[in-house]
C-alpha cells in the first residue's frame, strides 16, 4: 500500500482548474534514438512511438550543434540567415523527416548552447546570446523547415546556468529573465521574416526549481514578462508574444505530492502555482489571457539514479499519478514523456553518483530492457482510496475511440489475480471507476487491441485521498 503522506492537499485543485482537459495530448522526447546515426534505431523508436498512439514528438536543436566554426570567437564570413550555410543540420533533418513521414508532429525546441562568436563577450557558448545573431539564426532554421514545422518552443530551461549565463547578477538579483525576454522577441521577428508568422511559439520551457545557480521558475517568468512580485506590469514593456508556456515539472524522490519550500518553485504537485501565475499575467497583459500550460519535458527518475531514483514500481506508479494530475488541470494542454531508453552510465565511472548522472527516467533502461514503466505508460494506472471507496482512473494507449478495460485486484499477501470489473474507455481512452476501499489491496488492468494483443499493465498500489 503506497501512503503518500506529503500534501496530499495538492491534489484539491481550485475552481478554476477543477475539469479535466478534454484536448491532452502526449509528447515523447528521445534524443538519444531519434538523432542517432542508426537507421534501424530510429525506426524501431518511432515504432514504438507510433505503438503507442503519441502523435508528438519534442526535438531540441542547439544552435552550438548545427554552426560553423561554433567553438571560435571569431564569427566566421557567411550569411547566416540562409539554412544552407549551416553544416550540422543533417541529424535534425533526418528526425523530423522520418518523424513527420508517419504523420508524427515535432516541436522543435530552439536552444543554446550557442556559436562562442554569438555571445556578447566570446568567453562561452552560454552568456549573453547577441538577440541579434539569434533572430538570423531563427530566421535560417525557419526557412529550412518551413513546411515542416508548426510548433516552436524558444531555448531549453533559460533560467538554468547550463543553457544561459549569467543567471544572477553580483547582489543575486536574477539577470537571465531579461536576456531570455530579448531573445524570444529575437525568436519572433527570425520567425517572422522566414515565413513562419502564423506557426505558433511557445515559451517558458523553464526546469522547476530555483538554487543559488537557477532561478526559480515563477521567479524567471515575472523577469521575463516585466512583472513585479505583485504581478503588476511596467509599463515600458509590451505584451511579450507566445502561445504558450511550456515547463518541465519534475519532482523528487518523494514523489508526486512534494512541495517544495519557495513558493516560487513548480514541481508536479503544485502545478497550480503555475496556473495562478499564468492567470495573473494576462490580466496584467503581459501575455495573452489564458495561455495554455504544455509540460514539454517530464519523466520519474527510477534506480540506479542515486539522487530522485525510485524502485520502477514506483516510477510506473508516479508517472500515472503525475499524469493524472496534469489531466485535471484544464490549462494543461500536453504532458511529456522523456526518455525512451535511460542516459549511458558514464563510461569508466566508479562513484554511481558519478556513473549515473543523467536521466534515468527512461521507459527501457540504458542497455534497453523494458521497465514496468513502458506497460504502465501504455496502460497508466491512479488507484486513490478513500475512507470507504477507492477511486480507479486510467488510459489506454492507443486511445483510438470508445474500447474495454478489465480491471484486476489482488488481495495482500497473495499472487492470485481476481477480475474486479470491465469499464468502458470515452473516445479518447480515458476510463475512471471507484470500487470498495480495501487496505494493502493491488490492481492492475487488462487490455485486448483490435488487433487481438493482449496487454497487462503493472501492479499499482493505492494512496489516501487528500
Amino acid at each position: 500500500m503506497l501512503l503518500v503522506a506529503a500534501a496530499v492537499a495538492a491534489l484539491v485543485l481550485p475552481a478554476a482548474s477543477a475539469q479535466a482537459s478534454t484536448s491532452q495530448f502526449t509528447i515523447f522526447e528521445a534524443p538519444r534514438e531519434l538523432l542517432s546515426d542508426d537507421a534501424a534505431v530510429r525506426s524501431q523508436t518511432l515504432d514504438e512511438i507510433q505503438g503507442f498512439g503519441v502523435h508528438w514528438v519534442r526535438v531540441v536543436l542547439y544552435w552550438h550543434s548545427v554552426a560553423p566554426d561554433a567553438d571560435s570567437a571569431t564569427a566566421p564570413a557567411f550569411d547566416d540567415t540562409d539554412p544552407s550555410a549551416y553544416p550540422g543540420f543533417g541529424r535534425y533533418d533526418r528526425a523530423i523527416s522520418e518523424a513527420r513521414a508517419r504523420g508524427i508532429r515535432v516541436l522543435l525546441t530552439v536552444s543554446g548552447p550557442v556559436p562562442k562568436w554569438a555571445t556578447r563577450d566570446r568567453t562561452d557558448t552560454v552568456t549573453r546570446p547577441d538577440p541579434n545573431r539569434f533572430q538570423r539564426f531563427m530566421t535560417a532554421v525557419g526557412r529550412r523547415y518551413r513546411d515542416q514545422i508548426s510548433y516552436w518552443a524558444i531555448w531549453n530551461e533559460p533560467n538554468h546556468p547550463d543553457f544561459l549565463k549569467p543567471q544572477y547578477d553580483s547582489h543575486k538579483n536574477p539577470l537571465s529573465p531579461g536576456i531570455y525576454r530579448k531573445l524570444v522577441q529575437a525568436a519572433d521577428r527570425g520567425l517572422n521574416a522566414s515565413g513562419n508568422a502564423s506557426d505558433r511559439m511557445w515559451i517558458g520551457e523553464t526546469a522547476p526549481r530555483g538554487t543559488g545557480k537557477d532561478v526559480a521558475p515563477l521567479t524567471f517568468l515575472r523577469g521575463t514578462l516585466c512583472l513585479n512580485a505583485s504581478y503588476h506590469r511596467r509599463s515600458s514593456c509590451t505584451k511579450l508574444p507566445g502561445d504558450g508556456w511550456a515547463h518541465h515539472a519534475y519532482t523528487v524522490a518523494k514523489g508526486p505530492f512534494f512541495v517544495p519550500p519557495s513558493s516560487n518553485d513548480v514541481t508536479i504537485g503544485v502545478l497550480d502555482r503555475l496556473n495562478s501565475a499564468l492567470a495573473k499575467a494576462g490580466n496584467a497583459g503581459a501575455i495573452r489571457k489564458d495561455m495554455p500550460i504544455y509540460l514539454t519535458e517530464f519523466g520519474i527518475q527510477s534506480f540506479p539514479d542515486h539522487i530522485s531514483g525510485v524502485s520502477q514500481q514506483q516510477q510506473a506508479e508516479y508517472r500515472a499519478i503525475s499524469e493524472r494530475i496534469a489531466y485535471r488541470n484544464a490549462r494543461v494542454r500536453g504532458f511529456s514523456q522523456y526518455l525512451m531508453r535511460d542516459d549511458l552510465p558514464v563510461p569508466g565511472a566508479t562513484n554511481p553518483l558519478a556513473r549515473y548522472g543523467g536521466f534515468e527516467s527512461g521507459l527501457r533502461t540504458s542497455d534497453g530492457k523494458v521497465k514496468l514503466a513502458y506497460e504502465g505508460f501504455r496502460l497508466p494506472l491512479v488507484a486513490t482510496r478513500g475512507s470507504r471507496s477507492t477511486a480507479l482512473w486510467g488510459l489506454v494507449r492507443p486511445g483510438a475511440g470508445k474500447t474495454t478495460v478489465t480491471i484486476d485486484y489482488r488481495n495482500p499477501g497473495s499472487s492470485t489475480w481476481h477480475r474486479l470489473k470491465s469499464k468502458m474507455t470515452n473516445s479518447a481512452g480515458y476510463w475512471s471507476t471507484t470500487t470498495s476501499a480495501r487496505a494493502g489491496r493491488s490492481y492492475r488492468v487488462r487490455w485486448t487491441a483490435p488487433n487481438g494483443t493482449q496487454y497487462t499493465g503493472p501492479a499499482t498500489r493505492s494512496y489516501r485521498a487528500p
